[in-house]
């Protein structure tokens, strides 16, 4: 999962937006619903980019945070195992860096100074920031700031070829995994390209007997075709079980919002994934790489996520019925909060429709209640009057609600979101 979903990212830069290797995704306004992206965010603009470093060191040169915008982000290998998080909350702290990603078996020369050093184990580096806005930054101020990012082979150092870009806003891209044949494919190419590590050995002779074999055309017969998408979706229903049932545990004992349940000890050792004893394959699948991108190499930052599955009652929400979420007046976001609905299919955004979320930027242009608070309602079609403070769903979905700027204390300070409810 890990492998495929960051190759697909890489890819669809190419297939999608027509660019060519190399070409560094950026936007010059946030995504919509014609973006296919797991869990993105539709208020902040990205940029992003992947399979860069082939056999050769590369950099990735951080601008210095900005007057009205700064980098968030991380660059991870090709099993999105983080290399290093960038910007205010990375090794920089914002003011800016030369990333160095060294290949596997890389015996050249290394700069003494100058560089922030990082070995990986794989060829293919990836990396997703966002330009995050301050001061009043627009988006064109983020999109902007995202094109000071540079990156070039470390051979080139002293005089680097412009950095290329495509604006994949105006070129929509869609990145998602797709269970099928494609997914196979993908995991070919990657497998085809990759060094074999010592943790995946095992898997490597499994996936010969399903004719996937280094250095051989991957083309199965319509039987192994045939066995091979059957395996395919019992795994996706065993991701999605693991989404529902493991990924999301309760923050508040009488409500049902909750965070995120990742692996014991994973935040703590950077998300390899791996420990003494085993690689984790189906926390690393279900319990993360199934749904999000781009785990930190340290969690925090300046976000926080409550995710919810279910109203209020504990029925799990579906694309029928009507919902309504009250958000608070004092909710402790000193930036802004946000509230996007997900597919529970795809977990990107519900394709086709006008609007995936709302936030506090939306305020001046919703109806308010008197304490300051307001309704958002999740529905196929709007409530009668209500159609600036609705976010159309359509299908089984989930939220994410996201504190940008979460204040200091705020969780002892007693403060919680109501549960979402069904209305008429």
């Amino acid at each position: 999962m890990p492998a495929v979903g960051v190759y697909d990212i890489e890819l669809a830069i190419q297939r999608d937006a027509g660019a060519e290797p190399g070409v560094i995704a950026y936007m010059t306004e946030p995504m919509d619903s014609r973006h296919g992206f797991l869990t993105a965010n539709d208020v902040t603009p990205y940029v992003f980019g992947g399979g860069m470093t082939a056999d050769e060191p590369v950099v990735i040169d951080v601008p210095p945070a900005g007057d009205k915008a700064a980098f968030f982000g991380t660059i991870v290998n090709a099993w999105q195992v983080p290399l290093a998080d960038v910007g205010t909350t990375g090794e920089d702290a914002g003011e800016g860096g030369k990333y160095l990603i060294l290949p596997p078996g890389y015996e050249g020369e290394v700069p003494s100074d100058g560089y922030f050093v990082f070995q990986s184990n794989t060829y293919g580096v990836h990396f997703a920031f966002r330009p995050i806005a301050k001061d009043g930054g627009t988006s064109a101020d983020q999109a902007a700031y995202a094109q000071t990012l540079k990156v070039y082979a470390l051979k080139d150092a002293e005089n680097p070829p412009a950095t290329r870009f495509v604006d994949v806003k105006e070129n929509p891209i869609n990145t998602l995994p797709v269970y099928d044949m494609t997914f196979f494919t993908d995991l070919n190419t990657v497998i085809q390209r990759e060094p074999v590590l010592e943790q995946d050995k095992v898997m490597m002779a499994m996936l010969a007997s399903l004719g996937m074999v280094r250095g051989d055309p991957f083309d199965p017969d319509e039987e192994t075709q045939a066995a091979l998408l059957e395996g395919l979706q019992c795994a996706y229903d065993t991701m999605q079980e693991h989404f529902i049932t493991r990924s999301v545990v309760p923050l508040w004992e009488d409500r049902q919002w909750g965070v995120w349940a990742f692996a014991d000890g994973q935040p703590q050792a950077g998300f390899p994934y791996v420990t003494e004893d085993m690689v984790l394959i189906d926390d690393r699948a279900g319990g993360s790489y199934a749904w999000i991108t781009y785990l930190p190499k340290k969690l925090g930052g300046g976000t926080f996520y409550l995710t919810g599955l279910t109203d209020n009652v504990g029925e799990m929400l579906n694309g029928e019925d009507t919902y309504k979420l009250t958000v608070p007046a004092d909710t402790p976001a000193d930036d802004f909060w946000s509230v996007i609905v997900y597919s529970m299919k795809t977990k990107g955004f519900v394709e086709g429709n006008e609007r995936v979320g709302l936030a506090t930027p939306n305020l001046p242009d919703m109806q308010v209640n008197e304490d300051g608070s307001a309704n958002v309602y999740f529905a196929p079609t709007a409530p009668e009057g209500l159609e600036s403070n609705w976010i159309p769903t359509g299908e089984d979905f989930f939220l994410l609600f996201r504190l940008y700027g979460p204040a200091d204390g705020w969780i002892e300070s007693g403060w919680q979101l109501p549960d979402v409810v069904k209305v008429n």
